[in-house]
Formats: structure tokens, C-alpha cells, sequence
């Protein structure tokens, strides 16, 4: 069953990331190494998969410095942390999840003629992230 977007938070650590307007979530790849050989049959090339990557995560909302200034003190010190991203869910307690350690690879504020000041970072998944059922 579909549901909206509204009610989702990041956490690092037990901590929700304040005013949020835009969580763009955990997107996992894998590279690929060609294995073609001069007897392959059908023109095509072959591929077995090699190491996975789990991406980037980007946040943006409206910027206070109480709220926003521990993910630019993890980028200055390169500090690894815990996240969990949690979508809502109408019927059960808590909602899918998805758990992940990252690293602060980006962090900007903007402010703009009758708008709010606003931040974006980003946050480079570091290991296998975690997909986790309602409960």
C-alpha cells in the first residue's frame, strides 16, 4: 500500500535530523567486470559483478545552527556515524527502515531574497546498508 513521505525522519545515531524538507534516500549498485572471451557464442559480452556500492544519501531543509552544525563538525573531523532512515507506516508500530554508517562528503547553507536560509549535505554510505520491515 502506497504511502506519503510526510512522517519520514533521519536519524543519526538516536537523534532526528531537524527540519527536513527533502531526505533523498540510500541507492545501491554494483560495479561489473567483463568477462568476454574470443570463444564467446552470440556477439554479446559477459559480466560477472564485483563490488557493491551503497551510494549517497542527500539532505536538505531549512538551516539552524543547533540543529545542522554536528553533520559540518563530522565533516571537518571525518567522523563515521550511524544512520537509520524511517518511512511511516499506516498499520504497524514502526516503519521500514534503512540503517547505514556513512560520512559527511558534503555540507552547504543558501539563502535567498524572501525564502528561508537552508543547508543540503551529504552523506556517503560506508559498508552494506540495512533494509529493515515494519513491525
Amino acid at each position: 500500500m502506497p504511502v506519503v513521505a510526510m512522517g519520514t525522519t533521519i536519524k543519526k545515531g538516536v537523534t532526528a535530523i531537524a527540519s527536513l524538507t527533502s531526505i533523498d534516500g540510500v541507492s545501491v549498485s554494483a560495479d561489473t567486470i567483463e568477462t568476454t572471451t574470443l570463444d564467446n557464442v552470440g556477439g554479446y559480452r559477459t559480466f560477472v559483478t564485483s563490488l557493491k556500492d551503497a551510494g549517497e544519501v542527500s539532505i536538505s531543509g531549512h538551516f539552524a545552527h543547533a540543529a545542522h552544525n554536528t553533520l559540518l563538525a563530522d565533516f571537518e573531523a571525518g567522523t563515521t556515524n550511524t544512520y537509520t532512515i524511517e518511512f511511516p507506516d499506516r498499520v504497524a508500530t514502526a516503519g521500514t527502515k534503512w540503517s547505514f554508517s556513512a560520512v559527511v562528503t558534503a555540507f552547504s547553507t543558501s539563502a535567498e531574497l524572501e525564502d528561508l536560509v537552508t543547508f543540503e549535505a551529504t552523506l556517503k554510505v560506508s559498508g552494506k546498508p540495512t533494509l529493515t520491515a515494519p513491525v
